[in-house]
């Protein structure tokens, strides 16, 4: 018998909903980038994301900013869609 969770019916989920989440995404530094990704958030979520829910981490080298977003999520589904949406985005280097 595994312990890894799977999607079947009676399967506990990895994360309940509703939940604060936190996503994390990387990109140059480079003026406006926290704002960029702070409207960006405000549209995916459908309400107003604020800078208080925005953490920065500059690299040592001075070259990419990595952003801590913390959203209120209300299911699986807006987690990942969100997830597929900045997927896409050229300015994000890397996402977790």
């Amino acid at each position: 018998m595994s312990d890894v969770p799977s999607d079947k019916p009676g399967t506990p989920p990895l994360i309940e909903y509703p939940t604060v989440y936190s996503f994390k995404v990387m990109g140059k530094l480079e003026h406006g980038f926290a704002e960029y990704i702070r409207q960006k958030f405000s549209r995916l979520m459908g309400t107003e994301v604020s800078r208080d829910s925005i953490s920065e981490n500059v690299s040592k080298q001075g070259r990419y900013v990595s952003l801590t977003v913390s959203v209120y999520l209300l299911s699986e589904e807006q987690r990942r869609n969100i997830y597929a949406e900045i997927h896409t985005d050229k300015r994000i280097v890397y996402y977790l």
